[in-house]
Formats: structure tokens, sequence, C-alpha cells
């Protein structure tokens, strides 16, 4: 019942670009597998083997520091409507974060959110397909806009300083990459 390929097909792409909600999954060699819902608008196809999603400021920040010692992730969809699938890219990724040079080409994907995080780029080297026979139907009403308020009501400097208080260090103390060149970066205190 699953299918493999090398790559995101043009069939692939369409479905992926209707979906509304992804997981990603990382894992350090040692420690907790982090497995996170995404939505918003965070999730770009650069070509048939490279995705490009936007890392929003949150609770945790457990992809980039497990994506500093390992690079391997999975990003994984389900339908929710009348076709059952599961989708799932797996590759080897990279955080990118605002003093990376990368940067400025990858967050210019997205929408200009006050709450971007870290670039993750992976290069995808299989795709798989399964039924999703088990998964429920569920409807799309629409995004919440919570992330986003919180973002704008904090600005750049309760940004930075959020990432100093909570996203600098793993669940298992590993560090995330948030350094303060990047948070003295966002409050305009230096530049790159």
């Amino acid at each position: 019942m699953a299918d493999h390929y090398a790559e995101i097909t043009d069939k692939i792409q369409t479905f992926i670009e209707k979906q509304k909600l992804f997981f990603v999954a990382t894992a350090a060699p040692a420690g907790r597998i982090n497995l996170s819902p995404k939505g918003m608008d965070s999730l770009r196809l650069v070509d048939a083997n490279t995705v490009v999603w936007l890392n929003l400021t949150g609770s945790g920040n457990e992809t980039a520091a497990h994506l500093a010692e390992s690079d391997r992730m999975t990003i994984m969809f389900c339908s929710f409507d009348r076709e059952p699938l599961i989708l799932r890219l797996y590759g080897a990724a990279v955080a990118y974060h605002r003093l990376d040079e990368e940067w400025p080409e990858l967050v210019a994907l997205f929408p200009d959110f006050t709450g971007a995080r870290q670039c993750i780029r992976m290069n995808v080297d299989l795709v798989q397909t399964s039924c999703g026979f088990a998964v429920p139907f569920y409807d799309f009403v629409s995004e919440r806009d919570a992330l986003v308020r919180w973002h704008d009501n904090r600005g750049p400097q309760g940004i930075a300083a959020y990432w100093e208080e909570a996203n600098q260090i793993s669940l298992d103390g590993k560090p995330t990459g948030i350094l303060a060149a990047s948070v003295a970066n966002l409050v305009g205190e230096t530049q790159p």
C-alpha cells in the first residue's frame, strides 16, 4: 500500500499545496524525538527535491537543536478529506538563522512574520505515500491568528527577549543556535 519516489512529483506537489497542516519530526543522536504540528503560510516547495519551511517563534526550539547534531528530518502530511493519503518527505535539513548568509533569500519566500526564527531547508531524498485509510475526516475552518497576534504584540524586542528566556536550550539541554548576536541583530543593536 506504500509507494516510494526519489522526488516530489507534480501530483505530490499539488497534494502538498492543498494541505493546511503538516508535521515535522527530528531527533538528535540521543534524547527525545520531537514531533511538531505546523500550519500557516510556512512551507515552500523550491524544486523536486527541496523544501523550505519557516520556523516561527514558539514555546520550544527543538528542531534547531536537533539539526545542529543530526540533519535527519521527516515532514508528514495527511489528507482529512475525501481521498485518503499519508505523505512523508524524508531527508537532510539545515537550520538557517538571521545572521546566516542564506537567511535573506530564504526568509523572502514567506510573508513578513514578526516571529520568524529559523528557515529550515530540507533536501528530500525519499518521498513515501501510503493509504491513510485510518485517518479520520476533518473539515478545515480557518487558520488561527493567535500566534501572529502574540508575535506582533511582543514586537521585535519582545521576541528577542523571549528567545533569550525560552528558546536557547532544548528539552535535553542542547543549544538551539539562537545566539546573542542574532538577538542583538533582531532588535537593531548590531549589523550582520
